[in-house]
């Protein structure tokens, strides 16, 4: 994985507010998008975000 470049999606999914709206904005999946931060979450071993199916929020992490 590419660390750098995970967290730049990372980055925008928080800026954007959500999974969706990065993929459009970086034209990338939903799901290559969503499995990034996955991986990002996993190589760090901490959750970052909160995902409900309405609202997206970082955790204290």
């Amino acid at each position: 994985m590419d660390k750098f470049r995970a967290l730049q999606i990372f980055r925008r999914v928080v800026e954007l507010n959500g999974f969706s709206a990065a993929a459009r904005d970086l034209d990338l999946s939903n799901a290559g998008v969503s499995k990034t931060v996955s991986a990002l979450e996993a190589e760090l071993g901490a959750q970052l975000l909160v995902r409900t199916t309405r609202k997206l929020r970082l955790t204290d992490t």
